[in-house]
């Protein structure tokens, strides 16, 4: 008898011990979205200082995707060029929101090395503290100094943008274009991306 009511009593403490193991359901990921300029710029940084300490940004240009629309100051891949002169070396790291032909991955991604011997023509580094204004400001700076193109009649390409240091302007310039390059943009906008000013237009 007493063997029994042990055996009874041992199941019943295990058996309140046991907890029940709760599944717990994944989460859906996020929907892809655009980023803006500099966003890109500041996921993509660690990985180019890994790369070259010394690391310095050349060059940072919105990529308009099928897959993730473009809007505000956003865009859905963006590449961003650095120099090393320490190396005598330039890579290009892309973030992407989605994986996208022209060998975009989602997340960040970096390119081949090539070969740089410092700067030539009419572009150079710039001092990643140089970059102050963000995409959306740029856009908003440069729409409100482009009403005579914006309210002709018509449809309007999309905007791109392209980050720049050249000897034309003091401080490196978001070059927001009304075009997906700059020799087919119908037209583009000079926005100082250190002040926020609008320095220069082009029609």
């Amino acid at each position: 008898m007493r063997f029994w009511m042990a055996a009874a009593a041992s199941f019943f403490l295990t058996a309140c011990s046991e907890t029940p193991t709760e599944t717990k359901a994944k989460a859906p990921e996020a929907p892809a979205a655009p980023i803006t300029g500099r966003q890109a710029f500041q996921s993509t940084f660690p990985s180019a200082r890994a790369w070259a300490p010394d690391c310095q940004p050349f060059r940072v240009r919105s990529m308009n995707l099928d897959q993730v629309k473009s809007g505000d100051g956003k865009a859905g891949a963006w590449e961003i060029t650095y120099v090393s002169d320490q190396k005598g070396r330039s890579r290009s790291f892309t973030w992407s929101a989605v994986e996208a032909e022209g060998n975009l991955h989602k997340g960040v991604f970096k390119g081949p090395e090539e070969a740089w011997g410092g700067a030539r023509g009419q572009e150079r580094p710039f001092p990643p503290a140089a970059l102050k204004i963000d995409t959306p400001e740029a856009l908003e700076a440069a729409v409100g100094k482009s009403a005579d193109y914006l309210n002709r009649p018509g449809t309007r390409p999309p905007v791109s943008f392209l980050l720049e240091a050249t000897a034309r302007f003091p401080n490196p310039t978001w070059r927001v274009l009304w075009g997906t390059s700059v020799s087919s943009a119908e037209y583009s906008v000079f926005v100082d991306a250190t002040t926020g000013m609008v320095v220069g237009i082009v029609r």
